[in-house]
């Protein structure tokens, strides 16, 4: 059955064989991989990394010629337990060209939370078309809207962030949380605030009161990124979202709830997960219940 689902480009592909206990990840061998070569062959190698991470790649040895290559190479990655739900293992198969792109043949990925980490595994997987948008978790952010018209006051209360991206060496970040208004597409008004040191989930419970006059409000839109603090270097941003009557989805939804309940505020109950997509550099909002 689940040969007749498979798409014929999938099947062309070839197959990964492949190992994995824990954290211990063993690139078996590859076969019938898809000649990418005008001689009919290719040269492949497989590049490994976690969703969680990718940072951190590691990379097989060049096989030369071959649609049949056996690496027999062991990778070990350090996946704190509260992360494994969310990590993918992602193994692509490439084709090494020394004098243009290399050329990605297939790829295999592994939802950590699919399988027993505590049992050792090996299995052969078919290589799927590459994702042509790979999706990075950036965390997650909690915060409170506030408008009241008679006043023209936007309070926006930045409470928290959780799971993070680590942006340093030892797998931490030093956040802090930039608040941007937009007035007619030109930036208007920021605030931000106090840096958090040493974590991947800061609380800020930090205040911010702006004048916007109820005329304006509909051609506001609200800004909330987050950065990590560098005091050597220029400071790297990890995630941004955006509210406002031009935006969509749950950004709307929450923007939408604060102009329709006047003086009341938005309850911080919805966390705002981050999402960068690496490529295009679309940054998206997806809810999810506070926990």
């Amino acid at each position: 059955m689940e040969d007749l689902e498979r798409s014929p480009e999938d099947k062309q592909r070839g197959k990964l064989q492949y190992s994995l206990e824990y954290n211990l990840l063993g690139v078996k061998q590859a076969a019938d991989l898809k000649a990418m070569d005008s001689g009919g062959t290719s040269d492949p190698y497989v590049i490994v990394y976690l969703t969680s991470d990718t940072k951190k790649k590691y990379e097989t040895k060049v096989y030369r010629k071959t649609l049949n290559p056996v690496f027999n190479e062991s990778f070990t990655f350090q996946v704190p337990q509260a992360e494994v739900p969310e990590s993918t293992l992602v193994m692509q198969v490439y084709d090494f060209n020394r004098f243009a792109k290399h050329d990605i043949i297939g790829e295999v990925r592994l939802p950590l939370a699919s399988v027993n980490l505590q049992r050792a595994i090996e299995q052969w997987s078919d290589l799927a078309a590459a994702s042509k948008v790979e999706q990075e978790q950036l965390g997650e952010v909690c915060f409170s809207l506030r408008y009241v018209p008679s006043t023209g006051k936007l309070t926006v209360v930045v409470v928290e962030a959780r799971k993070l991206k680590r942006m340093d060496s030892r797998g931490l970040s030093d956040p802090f949380v930039k608040v941007h208004l937009i007035l007619n597409r030109k930036k208007w008004k920021k605030r931000k605030t106090s840096v958090k040191k040493n974590t991947l989930s800061p609380y800020f419970n930090e205040v911010f009161v702006f004048e916007v006059p109820f005329n304006q409000i509909q051609n506001v839109d609200l800004v909330i990124s987050i950065w990590d603090h560098d005091k050597v270097t220029k400071n790297e941003q990890i995630g941004k979202l955006f509210l406002g009557c031009r935006a969509t989805g749950n950004q709307l939804r929450h923007w939408s709830d604060m102009l329709s309940n006047p003086r009341r505020p938005v309850p911080p109950g919805v966390l705002c997960r981050l999402q960068l997509f690496l490529l295009k550099y679309i940054f998206i909002l997806c809810g999810c219940r506070r926990r």
